[in-house]
Order: C-alpha cells, then sequence, then structure tokens
C-alpha cells in the first residue's frame, strides 16, 4: 500500500522541446527510459509555459501563479521576492524532507552564485550550469569533479569551445552527477516523506553532448527545422523585439566553428551568425539521449528499492529551444510552438492512470497544486494554477482541463537591435494562437490546425478581421485573468 503521503520526484529538463520523445511521435530520437515512463503515467500532450525564459518561467511553475501575479519576469533578477512563496517552502512546512539538485534560477547567478530565498530546501547541491564561471564555493558539481573524481573541471571544460560541439564525457557530465547526488539523497531517507527538485542544466545550449552520444545521430538522416525563405524577411520586423537570435538566416547553412585555437564566448546564449540545422538537432537529441539514460538510472534505483508505489514522478521542462525553426535559434520573445510548447508526464505506479495521453490545454502553473493536493497539502488561496491530480486518478475528464494556455514575456532579455524594453502575451485556445506585442505595431494570429508550421500569419489577412477580434477579446481576458486580485478578502460588503 502506498504511503498516506508520497514522495515526490520533480525532474525538471532546461530548455527541452514537446516533439523531443519517441514514445510521442518523433521517429529519430532515442528515449528508451522515458518512452517506458511514458507508458507507464499519464502524458500531457498540450502542455504550456508562462514564459518563454528561465526565471520568469520557474517562479511560476515553482509558486503556482503567473508572472502578472509574483512579478518575477526577468533573468538576471537581484533575488527572488520574499512574500512569494514557493511550493517546496509549503512541502517542508507540511513534513516533506525537499532537496535540489542542479539549477534552481529563481534569481542571478552573474556573480558567481545565486541568492536564496525562503525556499525549504534541506539539501542544497547548486550547479546552475557546468561550465567553470561559478564560484567554486557554491558549485557542488565542480567540487565532486575536484574532490571524488580527481579532475580539473576549467581544463576539463577548456576543450568545449563551440556552441555545437562534443562535451565532456559522460561519466563526468552533470546530468551523470545529478543522477548520482539523487541516488545518494534518497538512500540516506527514513520514513520522513520526501520530495526532490531535479534540475539538469541540458538540453540548454551550447550544444555539446558526450562525442559517444553525439556520434549515434547522423545529420543527414535527421529532418532539418521548419523553414521557409519568407523566415528572413519576416524576421526583421521583429529586429527590435528582445530574443537571443535577432537575425533569422537559412538553417542549412553551415555551422559556425571556431578557428584554431580560437574560442566562441558566451555560447549558452549567444547563437552564432550561421548555423546547420540538422547538425544543432542532431546534438541536442544527443543531450536528451544522456538525460534520457540518467533518467532512467533514477527510475530504476526507486524500482529496485520498492519505491515507485510510493512515489510521485513529474517531468518536464522550463520551456523549449527554437532549434532553427524559422531561421531561429534558443529563446527569446518568440510564442513558436518549438519554445513554448513541452513536454509535461506524470507517474505513481497503481494511482495515477498509465499510459493516458491527454490532449487538454494545461500549464506549467498547474504543476504546484497538483503536488500539493496529492500531498495531502492545502492549497493556498493564493494559488492560481488548476490541480490536475483528479484527471490524474481517472476521477475528471482527460479531455478538458482549461480553455486556453497564456504565456508572457515582460522585459525578460535585452538583446533587442535597439535597447527597447519588450512585453507580449500569448493566448492559445487549441486551435487559434494570438500574440500581441505591446507598445509595437504587431501581432501574430496562427491557426495550428491549418498551419501547424506556424508560417502565415492571420493578423491582417483580409477577410479575418471578425476572426480577429474575437481572439482579440479572447486574449484580453485570458491575460488579465493571471494577475491577482491579491490579499484574501474576508469580508463582503
Amino acid at each position: 500500500m502506498p504511503r498516506k503521503r508520497p514522495n515526490i520526484v520533480w525532474y525538471c529538463t532546461d530548455q527541452q522541446r514537446y516533439d523531443t520523445i519517441r514514445a510521442l511521435g518523433n521517429q529519430h530520437i532515442n528515449t528508451p527510459n522515458i518512452d517506458q515512463f511514458v507508458e507507464g503515467g499519464t502524458a500531457f500532450t498540450n502542455a504550456y509555459i508562462q514564459s518563454p525564459i528561465c526565471t520568469p518561467s520557474r517562479a511560476s511553475f515553482m509558486t503556482g501563479r503567473y508572472p502578472a501575479s509574483n512579478h518575477v519576469h526577468r533573468n538576471g533578477n537581484s533575488h527572488f521576492p520574499d512574500h512569494e512563496v514557493l511550493v517546496t517552502k509549503l512541502l517542508t512546512d507540511a513534513g516533506y524532507n525537499c532537496g535540489l539538485i542542479g539549477k534552481l534560477h529563481l534569481a542571478s547567478a552573474a556573480s558567481g552564485s545565486e541568492k536564496r530565498t525562503d525556499d525549504g530546501y534541506g539539501l542544497f547541491e547548486w550547479s546552475h550550469h557546468p561550465m567553470p564561471t561559478l564560484d567554486p564555493e557554491f558549485h557542488a558539481y565542480h567540487r565532486w569533479l575536484r574532490d571524488e573524481k580527481g579532475v580539473d573541471p576549467v581544463e576539463l571544460y577548456s576543450s568545449v569551445n563551440s556552441f555545437c560541439c562534443d562535451g565532456v564525457p559522460a561519466e563526468l557530465h552533470q546530468s551523470t552527477w545529478c543522477t548520482e547526488m539523487a541516488i545518494r539523497f534518497i538512500d540516506e531517507q527514513g520514513d520522513q516523506p520526501w520530495m526532490l527538485s531535479m534540475n539538469p542544466f541540458d538540453p540548454h545550449p551550447p550544444f555539446d553532448p558526450p562525442k559517444e552520444f553525439r556520434d549515434r545521430y547522423d545529420p543527414d538522416k535527421l529532418p532539418g527545422p521548419l523553414f521557409q525563405k519568407s523566415d528572413l524577411e519576416r524576421q526583421k520586423m521583429f529586429r527590435n523585439i528582445c530574443q537571443q537570435s535577432v537575425h533569422a538566416v537559412d538553417p542549412n547553412g553551415v555551422n559556425a566553428d571556431p578557428a584554431e585555437g580560437e574560442r566562441q564566448e558566451n555560447t549558452a546564449t549567444r547563437p552564432p551568425d550561421n548555423f546547420n540545422g540538422r547538425e544543432v538537432i542532431a546534438a541536442y537529441y544527443a543531450m536528451i539521449e544522456l538525460v534520457d539514460e540518467q533518467f532512467g538510472r533514477l527510475v530504476d534505483h526507486l524500482s529496485n528499492l520498492g519505491e515507485l508505489e510510493n512515489t510521485i514522478i513529474v517531468f518536464h521542462s522550463d520551456h523549449g529551444e527554437l532549434l532553427g525553426d524559422h531561421g531561429l535559434l534558443y529563446k527569446g520573445c518568440r510564442f513558436f510552438e518549438g519554445l513554448v510548447h513541452v513536454p509535461l508526464m506524470f507517474s505513481w505506479k497503481g494511482q495515477y492512470q498509465a499510459g493516458l495521453r491527454s490532449d487538454a490545454l494545461v500549464e506549467l502553473v498547474d504543476i504546484a497544486p497538483t503536488l500539493l493536493e496529492a500531498a495531502g497539502v492545502e492549497i493556498p488561496y493564493y494559488m492560481q494554477g488548476k490541480s490536475l491530480h483528479k484527471m490524474l486518478l481517472g476521477k475528471a475528464d482527460p479531455g478538458h482541463h482549461k480553455d486556453s494556455v497564456v504565456c508572457e514575456f515582460n522585459d525578460a532579455l535585452g538583446s533587442a537591435e535597439e535597447s527597447v524594453p519588450t512585453h507580449a502575451t500569448m493566448n492559445f485556445d487549441g486551435r487559434y494562437k494570438s500574440i500581441v506585442y505591446h507598445g509595437h505595431d504587431l501581432g501574430e494570429i496562427f491557426d495550428l490546425q491549418e498551419d501547424p508550421g506556424e508560417f502565415h500569419n492571420l493578423w491582417h489577412e483580409p477577410g479575418n478581421q471578425d476572426l480577429k477580434l474575437e481572439l482579440l477579446h479572447k486574449h484580453l481576458d485570458a491575460v488579465m485573468a493571471t494577475s491577482s486580485p491579491g490579499i484574501e478578502r474576508v469580508g463582503r460588503f
């Protein structure tokens, strides 16, 4: 029989698109362990993020509140607001032993460490990213390399000198370290329920899988990015919209490999001027295959301990990756499917439905209330997400959860051609996606039923004014609904 309060493994990858799992339709990638996980649990095939940038997305799913309410809109914030409450703090207060392994990114790590809030984590094995630019006093992954593996992190990463290249060996990889630390944490637990946040950096750029994984993918045998020549002209309208790829290029070009002895800088945030889309996709898939291997190790360990019946496992990503679609790389203020649509799966053996593929519209903001309800913890009045727990148990309609999903970008990056703050919002109802770039004479409407590649913008299409007005009315209502009314009301007058 399961415990009254289940353990929780919360596995969040970084920058993983929705279409990167073989069991969910991508026959070009190898993800056997995630595939098995999908078959044993519930997969939400229409899961959407609340911001296409790391910090606001993570703040949203860890508070169960939209960016418009928690006011965590930017990467690079000096701190996380003290008045916002993380779900991990609520679980700790309810008697859970919570641990973090890998990235947190609720505040800036530019100084080499990240200022913590009252996050509830008893174990804090922090590794914002694997590169040797962080303060070694705080970088748990590098301490492991140095103290347990006898490896100099600076020397190890000296060969990772391009945005798309061979990375460090699998046995020394940050994803591997995450699993090693997770197994230790689990083995040290007693009767107290526990929650473990697993946050590996992959498949975030640079695209640097171990060579043996990169060699498993032949770029010439992979389909290329979604691209039409018209994308080159279309992107010129967005030159003052903040994004890491300011200019679109033909993704069928060549990789901008550095010359002998030359090192490319800021490869995690600054994409090259030219790239070969298929080579990028091959490296990206290889990174995900390594994540799959390490995720499988963790699930197998829980199975060998007989803990799967007592453990909820949730797998998702904080946002996606443009991956050459429309001539763009990385992320920013765009709302194409590759960036805003992510994987989301849950498993609780013997409790949650197995083998279910739900096409209901869901959001990452729904994760926090789901975990609280599953743990028997009261969902606070200020939490805006809508729990998926009853649907997972088979006690609610698996075909409908929300009428639409919302995503917002509010001055999250500063990488436009001109330094103009960008604020944009998206609403998607399952067919039509409306996007408003506030303060700019720019808007987009895509009919994903007829145009799944999002090539045909209906915003200015003659004869569509009635549709546009209807969608913008719904857009306004949906976006305004993400703003919390604030303090709980106890009196009515």
